[in-house]
């Protein structure tokens, strides 16, 4: 299976959607998010802001702070593959830098340490029931989440939801998929 040409499929599904029906969906997701006993207890959040072809997260932001969390967003080092997150308290506090992702602004914010981060939001493009997920690529995230303690969820369309998925022994499954169709709690051996 060549994970490039999936990617490449997953985007176009998205695409396709009218922006009312992401929309629709989108409050979806949200709303069974809300209500999660995960999103409830954490008091602090990782969490990237969205692209084109990903479920909204400024909405979800907006919310963590309207509700008195920490919100703490990805920095990514392309030299060593690494990522750190950074607590922001708004969106002038993040960049566009490469991949066309918004990141902190390293001089207006501070690291926020992995631990203290009680529910961390993986972005993946496809997903199997499972909880493993295709990614946009780099391992980052794979790296990040080898001995990550806490609470992991992704958000996908239902379309992003697939049967099989080339899953490699570094690849680590997130413990939750919400989608517009409902929750996908992960089993795991």
């Amino acid at each position: 299976m060549d994970k490039k040409l999936l990617r490449q499929q997953i985007k176009q599904r998205i695409l396709h959607m009218t922006k009312e029906e992401r929309k629709k969906k989108e409050t979806i997701i949200h709303d069974i998010l809300f209500q999660q006993h995960s999103w409830k207890k954490a008091h602090v959040i990782g969490i990237t802001i969205s692209r084109q072809t990903e479920v909204d997260t400024m909405a979800i932001i907006e919310r963590a702070w309207q509700e008195g969390k920490r919100v703490a967003i990805p920095k990514c080092d392309v030299q060593t593959k690494q990522m750190v997150f950074r607590e922001i308290h708004s969106f002038q506090q993040t960049e566009r830098s490469f991949f066309d992702l918004y990141e902190p602004i390293v001089e207006k914010t501070k690291e926020v340490q992995k631990h203290d981060i009680q529910l961390l939001f993986v972005p993946g493009l496809a997903f199997v029931r499972r909880g493993y997920r295709l990614g946009y690529g780099g391992g980052y995230y794979d790296r990040y989440l080898v001995d990550f303690p806490n609470d992991t969820f992704s958000l996908a369309y239902d379309c992003q939801i697939v049967s099989t998925l080339p899953i490699e022994t570094h690849d680590i499954p997130v413990q939750i998929v919400i989608t517009n169709e409902g929750i996908i709690v992960c089993e795991n051996e």
